[in-house]
C-alpha cells in the first residue's frame, strides 16, 4: 500500500486543516486556571507573615545598639532598630491616613455624579430643603382637600 502523499510527522499529529465543508475540529482550549482557594490564600499569608517576622528579629537583633533621639525638647535614648520601626510606623500611618483620605474624596464625587445622572441633571437640594418642599407640598394638598 502506498504512503499518503502529504508531510509525515514522526510520533505528531498532522496538524488539522479544514476540509472543504469545514468539518475540522478546532484545537482543544488551554485549561482553565484554578483560582486559589481561602484556605490557600490564608496559608501563603502566614508563610509571607512568618517571613516577615523572621526579618524583623533580625533586623532588630542587628541594631540592638543604643542610639540618642532628640525631638521637640524630649530626650530619649533607645534602641536604633526600635527607633527605625517607629519612625516606620509613623510613615504607614500618615500614608494610610492620606490615602483614606483621597479614597473618601473619590466615593463623595462618585456619589454626587451619580446623582446628577439619576436626575437628569439637576443637582439634589440638600436634605433640609427636600424636607421642606415635602411639607409645603403636604399643606398644599390639605388646603386644596379643604
Amino acid at each position: 500500500m502506498p504512503e499518503p502523499a502529504g508531510p509525515r510527522y514522526d510520533g505528531i499529529r498532522a496538524p488539522l486543516r479544514p476540509s472543504a465543508n469545514a468539518s475540522a475540529r478546532p484545537p482543544p482550549a488551554p485549561p482553565a486556571r484554578r483560582r486559589p482557594t481561602r484556605i490557600a490564600s490564608i496559608r501563603m499569608g502566614l508563610i509571607a507573615g512568618i517571613g516577615v517576622l523572621i526579618l524583623l528579629v533580625v533586623f532588630i537583633v542587628q541594631n540592638a545598639s543604643a542610639v540618642h533621639i532628640t525631638f521637640f525638647g524630649a530626650h530619649a535614648s533607645v534602641s536604633l532598630a526600635v527607633a527605625l520601626l517607629v519612625a516606620a510606623i509613623a510613615g504607614a500611618l500618615m500614608m494610610a491616613a492620606a490615602g483614606t483620605a483621597r479614597i473618601t474624596q473619590l466615593r463623595h464625587t462618585m456619589r454626587r455624579t451619580r446623582r446628577r445622572a439619576s436626575t437628569g441633571g439637576q443637582p439634589h437640594a440638600p436634605a433640609g430643603a427636600r424636607h421642606h418642599r415635602r411639607h409645603v407640598q403636604a399643606d398644599h394638598d390639605d388646603q386644596a382637600m379643604e
